[in-house]
């Protein structure tokens, strides 16, 4: 009789009523561990994709975001909003407090109410707290925060060799969660002064992205995470119609937002390498390589990955240790069998006057099985480069020469080669008669499709850009 009270008091005090939602939940989470959990996270995700470099930029975004926190239900947390270094267009809450937006997102939000209904909505899943949530409903396991894979399926490549690298840690919601976080985020838009209807229109935007395949690269995007944009566009028009009654004191402030972003890197940054056509090139540590024709190419701060277009081919590239005193021939014989990967035969070459190692190996990788790859360790500024290619054993004897074409074309870059290049930017235009998103497209060098730049503007694909407004473009690097 004490044990099952005692229970009833456990269950008890793990139900209570959450203000932000009026509704009960029933937590195994302590506020304490939601604001560690998330903690832990957010200094995986510092590593994993950087902080954006504009103390401007991550000003505003900070004080847009804390403006939208003091008027939440949970005003306490240990907030903190910032711009991370990625060109995916995401945004995504942790556990108790820190907030992301990718500076991929930025070019396509219109004015500061869009911006607004972005933070507010992932301000809606902490105050919501939907992590703890899932939690609850996975106990015994993991607080539900999970690595994405962009590419090779299983959570792990190369058994140990190297991490995914391709992913950070995200939550994945339920349906009800995110009309849920919808909602706070028109609630707490309109308490801060800002138009609720920047929710409906930055999912608008997100949904003409999807409707278009619009993939940018880097980690996954807001359209893997927050799944159906447009279907919730229709579910928070009459809340936003509710909301918005009888008030006309809503700002839009589009002059601050184009101010914000004028001049904000597009795509790649080239302080993490750069991808230009088929080729990777690294500025800061002075090399390039060219994958494969029309392969499709990721990059992250940890690793870069290749992906043949509708095939189980992969190439990857990333920095490895090496050890004081070893050679390559050792280090790169060493690592391999660590991994579990066997040798089936190897020789000491010269790569662009570079010393290195190429081997072809056999091994098996988790969701692939077995595979064949061909791997270089090369020597290069007192690092050493992992360049291999894989696939499965059936299909690997044509791919061989491909994969050895790019390990071979791995090259130093001289102090010019590497100052010339610069990133891609956004730039504000005012529409001239005559223009089209094609034209301007086109002015631009072509780095952004006419279809993207009109969604990027709150247009759609079809559209014709209207002389006299103020837009926003991206001009080439």
């Amino acid at each position: 009789m004490k044990r099952s009270l005692l229970g009833f008091a456990i269950v008890v005090a793990a139900c209570a009523t959450n203000p932000a939602t009026g509704k009960r939940q029933f937590n195994l989470m302590s506020e304490a561990q939601e604001i560690s959990a998330g903690q832990e996270a957010d200094a995986q995700v510092k590593k994993e994709m950087g902080v954006y470099s504009d103390a401007n930029l991550q000003q505003y975004v900070s004080g847009i975001g804390m403006k939208l926190a003091s008027v939440s239900e949970r005003p306490t947390l240990p907030w903190h909003y910032s711009v991370a270094d990625t060109p995916a267009v995401n945004a995504f809450a942790l556990p108790g407090g820190p907030i992301y937006i990718t500076r991929g997102i930025l070019p396509f939000l219109n004015d500061e109410a869009q911006l607004a209904g972005v933070l507010g909505h992932e301000t809606g899943h902490v105050t919501a707290r939907h992590a703890a949530e899932q939690y609850t409903r996975a106990v015994g396991g993991t607080i539900g925060l999970v690595a994405l894979g962009i590419f090779v399926p299983g959570g792990q490549q190369l058994g140990g060799l190297a991490e995914q690298g391709l992913g950070v840690l995200f939550l994945k919601y339920s349906r009800a969660n995110e009309s849920q976080a919808d909602q706070l985020g028109v609630r707490y838009a309109s308490r801060a002064n800002w138009d609720p209807a920047g929710v409906p229109e930055m999912l608008t935007t997100l949904g003409r992205l999807d409707e278009a395949s619009g993939q940018t690269k880097g980690v996954p995007n807001w359209l893997e995470t927050h799944p159906e944009p447009l279907q919730r566009v229709k579910d928070i028009q009459p809340v936003v119609q509710q909301t918005s009654a009888g008030r006309t004191d809503f700002v839009r402030n589009q002059d601050a937002l184009f101010r914000a972003i004028d001049g904000i890197i597009y795509g790649d940054n080239p302080d993490q390498g750069i991808v230009r056509g088929s080729a990777f090139i690294h500025p800061p540590l002075r090399f390039r390589i060219d994958f494969p024709n029309g392969w499709d190419i990721q990059n992250n701060p940890e690793q870069v990955m290749a992906k043949a277009a509708g095939a189980d081919a992969y190439m990857l590239l990333e920095q490895v240790e090496m050890p004081r005193g070893s050679g390559v021939e050792n280090i790169a014989r060493t690592q391999m069998q660590n991994a579990g990967f066997r040798i089936e035969s190897g020789a000491r070459q010269q790569i662009n006057g570079l010393d290195a190692f190429i081997g072809l190996y056999q091994g098996s990788l988790e969701g692939l099985g077995n595979v064949m790859m061909r791997a270089a360790h090369i020597v290069h500024n007192g690092n050493i480069y992992l360049v291999a290619g894989f696939s499965a054993p059936n299909v690997f004897g044509p791919l061989d020469d491909a994969f050895l074409r790019s390990i071979r074309s791995f090259r130093p870059l001289s102090a010019a080669e590497a100052e010339s290049v610069h990133p891609n930017r956004v730039d504000i235009y005012v529409v001239r008669q005559g223009d089209s998103w094609q034209s301007i497209s086109e002015r631009s060098g072509g780095v952004i499709k006419p279809s993207t730049l009109a969604i990027m503007n709150g247009m759609e694909p079809n559209s014709q850009p209207v002389v006299g407004r103020r837009i926003k473009i991206v001009v080439g690097g």
